[in-house]
């Protein structure tokens, strides 16, 4: 199996909402086979029950954990519904990743198949006491995981808090991105593109997908091994029709094998969050947007999500990305050449739409070039000609949406809550 289909399986893993759960059930019967062979094995006489009164007690537990999976499938659909209808469709792609939701799922698998398997060993003159007593646990267990997961669920589906969680995510995965794609080798600087002249193999997709990830290490390897240059020409994220080449072969005293390469690259239905910070920026320029729509129009929501979105900026001003990286060999030598995204491009996507949709409401206008300021003291001097920009845009939309000049001038001011607290300047202190 290669690695990108390993990364698709575990892709596939991650997002199932039935392996944790069929797990818990195999672990619930196992524990009831256990349990009924310990038995009898010092038990207060308090733990001991009837036959009569074990089999109704397992039997209650049966019926309750069916109840429950029901109604935890049922807040699923809400969330789903939630999500599609005023969040964003690609959040679903995190959601399923839920650890407390398939823990929530396993536990009341496995507490039902645990106290289904104990019901058929009970008899009249036979009863698994430890195993009873072990089922009041497990119902305990799940009651209380229940309970998180309502407070989890109340609290944490609002889009601020959806934003919040979006955003510590991107900008993880941004951080350990630039040191996974930096560190696979040792960097050999920036000697340019591969001298032309050489031998040019093209290494094609044999599907067509998304491009979710790569892995730098192998393919720096493999370049090593023949002695060449490999070019990948596609950023994580990009739609690769089938036939599209995703990689150049420069040089080298033979090529590798299409299918060695192509198998470091992984191919999806929709992007992935692993090795695509902007991913999660997408996500929460959707929220943005949605809450702009006519059919919402929650400009305070989307006032919410841009306070992320501001923090993301500031994270990715100060990494000092690039739109290229050259990757070496142990020994120094340049192997690997991957695409990336500079300021420009996390800029971009971070303001354009939302700017676009909201320019009609003063409260986006005012937060937008409150964020654009606060770029402008705060970040490095090469990132400042794309915020300026970005101003003169803002700046023109204005003028274009609000011809009354008090409005406009409204419009202009910036605010970092959108409307009610206005930059004022420093005033000196009277004395009393």
């Amino acid at each position: 199996m290669s690695w990108a289909s390993r990364f698709r399986l575990l892709q596939y893993t991650k997002a199932s909402l039935w392996i944790v759960p069929l797990l818990g059930l195999v672990l619930g019967v196992l524990l009831a086979e256990w349990a009924v062979s310990v038995d009898g094995t010092g038990l207060p006489a308090g733990w001991r029950y009837s036959a009569s009164t074990a089999s109704g007690v397992l039997t209650a537990i049966v019926g309750a954990m069916i109840a429950l999976l029901g109604f935890v499938v049922t807040i699923g659909v809400l969330v789903v519904q939630q999500a599609t209808g005023t969040l964003s469709p690609r959040y679903m792609r995190l959601w399923y990743r839920d650890r407390l939701q398939k823990a929530v799922l396993a536990t009341f698998t496995g507490t039902f198949s645990f106290s289904f398997a104990l019901l058929r060993t009970i008899e009249s003159d036979s009863v698994p006491d430890l195993g009873v007593s072990m089922a009041g646990a497990a119902v305990s267990v799940s009651l209380l995981l229940l309970l998180v997961y309502l407070n989890r669920f109340t609290h944490n589906l609002r889009p601020v808090a959806i934003a919040e969680l979006v955003g510590r995510l991107g900008e993880t995965v941004l951080v350990r991105g630039e040191v996974a794609v930096l560190g696979a080798a040792p960097r050999a600087g920036d000697p340019g593109a591969p001298a032309d002249g050489g031998p040019v193999a093209r290494v094609r997709s044999e599907r067509g997908g998304v491009v979710q990830a790569f892995h730098p290490g192998r393919l720096t390897a493999l370049a090593e091994r023949h002695d060449c240059v490999l070019v990948v020409t596609r950023l994580v994220g990009d739609y690769v029709p089938p036939g599209a080449v995703v990689v150049e072969v420069h040089g080298g005293t033979s090529a590798p094998e299409p299918r060695q390469v192509t198998g470091l690259i992984a191919f999806g239905s929709e992007r992935t969050i692993e090795q695509d910070p902007a991913f999660a920026l997408r996500v929460l320029v959707d929220i943005a947007v949605r809450a702009l729509s006519p059919a919402v129009n929650d400009p305070t929501t989307a006032v919410q999500v841009l306070n992320q979105i501001e923090t993301f900026l500031h994270t990715v001003g100060r990494a000092g990305l690039r739109d290229r990286y050259v990757l070496g060999d142990r020994h120094g030598t340049p192997r690997l050449v991957v695409q990336g995204r500079d300021w420009e491009d996390y800029l971009q996507l971070a303001v354009t739409e939302i700017r676009e949709y909201g320019t009609s409401s003063l409260q986006i206008c005012r937060r937008l070039r409150s964020v654009l300021e606060g770029l402008l003291t705060a970040l490095p001097s090469g990132t400042l000609p794309a915020v300026r920009t970005e101003l003169a845009l803002l700046r023109e939309s204005v003028e274009r949406e609000y011809t009354d000049p008090a409005r406009r001038v409204l419009a202009s001011t910036p605010d970092p809550q959108g409307i009610g607290a206005r930059h004022r300047p420093d005033r000196p202190v009277r004395g009393g």
